[in-house]
Order: C-alpha cells, then structure tokens, then sequence
C-alpha cells in the first residue's frame, strides 16, 4: 500500500468509528488524534524494524509514545483498518499481532508475563474490540469479533464472537447473537458474578419462604395437644 493509501486508510477508520470525526477535516485527524498518529509512526518504525535498522525504530516509537501517550513496540504487527480511540495510556507489546479492523480505547494493555523469549504477547484476530483500561497477558488468542469489556484482565484464550467480561475474564454469550464489528456499548454488557448472586438470592428466599411455611405448621399442630399431661382428679383434692 502506498503512503497515501495508508493514511487514507487510517483516517477512513477514525471516521468509520469515532463520532468526534463527524465534523472533523483530514488535516484536523492527521494533526490532533492520537490513535491515528501513534498508528501511522508504529508503520514506519515497523517497517524499518523488518529491515534490522538499529535504534531509530525504537527512537520513533519513544517519540510517539511521548507526543500521543501510546506506546507501540515497533516489532508488533498489526493489520489493516486498526483504530485507537483516545488512546492514553495503550500499550502494545513486541510480539502482539493484531488482525484487521480491530479497535482498541484508552488505557488497553497487550502485554506479556514473565521474562520467557518468544511469542509472549496476544493474538487479535480481525473485527475485535477492546475496552477502556482491558489487560490482555500473555501469549493468548482473542477470536475473530470477540468483545473485551472495559477493565477486563484477560489471561485465557477467548472463543470467536464472545464477549469477556469481570476479573479475571469470564467469557459470556451476548444474547446469543454474533458479535460483530466494532461496538461501543459497554453499559448492557452481561455480568456472569452478578447473575450468578441474583441466583443465590432468588434461591435463599425460596428456602426462607419453605422454613417459614414449615414452622407456620409445626405451631398449627401443637395447638392441638393439651400442653398439661395431668389427668384426674388432683391429689391435693381439689
């Protein structure tokens, strides 16, 4: 892709899922978003970090880390139509391979565990989106158009099409449906802890309810017997 694709490409990202970009120019995208400043320097630091060129890939990813507050090693690789809102505070990792059409937002982390060499970033495939301050660790795959909800730490691999949510993840089903493309709605997420309590609770007043009725009978039937065994005629004579 030429240079003038790249950009093009990226800019038609921001305004694909960025509603901020509804009356935002080109030259005001390229000059004041961040996410698509920090992506279009990793492309050049990426590329000279493929042709072994010591210290400047590093120098430009330290330069767009301190102008944009994203840090991006230049060695992780990254598809086509990859969008970062707001994006202080993201990291992405050296070995991270992102796929095509994946959205990140601010505070994301893609990072590694441990000192172990080799593959110890994740892999995200394509049309997955990641919320505000996620963590991803380790050499985990995020399937194609899986969901990360917003403060997730994520450490297990996630199925396609799956919505992970909680500390530590837990992977939810959205309704049931296909999850897929880029979406912001981070308020309906399910909450697999919270239904689970909801559950306990509906079954805890289920048995309070059963105990109550229990001892409701037990005090119906010992109304019935006479609560003085004696019988006859008293020995004091009366």
């Amino acid at each position: 892709m030429t240079v003038a694709g790249e950009i093009g490409a990226h800019v038609a990202a921001a305004r694909g899922r960025d509603p901020a970009t509804a009356n935002a120019s080109t030259v005001q995208i390229l000059a004041t978003w961040p996410g698509v400043q920090a992506v279009l320097a990793h492309r050049i630091a990426h590329r000279l970090h493929q042709q072994s060129v010591p210290l400047i890939p590093l120098a430009i990813s330290y330069l767009a880390r301190a102008i944009t507050g994203i840090e991006i090693h230049p060695g992780a690789r990254i598809g086509q139509g990859f969008f970062i809102d707001h994006g202080a505070g993201v990291v992405v990792g050296e070995t991270t391979e992102i796929g095509d059409d994946v959205t990140l937002y601010q505070g994301v982390t893609l990072g590694g565990t441990g000192f172990q060499a080799g593959k110890r970033h994740p892999t995200v495939e394509d049309n997955v989106t990641i919320g505000s301050g996620a963590k991803l660790l380790g050499p985990i795959e995020v399937g194609h158009g899986a969901k990360v909800g917003a403060n997730s730490v994520v450490v297990e691999d996630v199925p396609p099409c799956t919505t992970v949510v909680g500390n530590p993840g837990h992977p939810v089903k959205v309704e049931g449906r296909k999850v897929e493309g880029p979406d912001a709605d981070w308020i309906h997420l399910p909450d697999p802890v919270q239904d689970a309590v909801k559950s306990l609770s509906a079954r805890i007043k289920e048995l309070e309810g059963q105990v109550a009725e229990l001892s409701g009978n037990e005090n119906r039937g010992g109304g019935e017997s006479d609560p003085d065994p004696r019988r006859g005629r008293s020995s004091a004579g009366g």
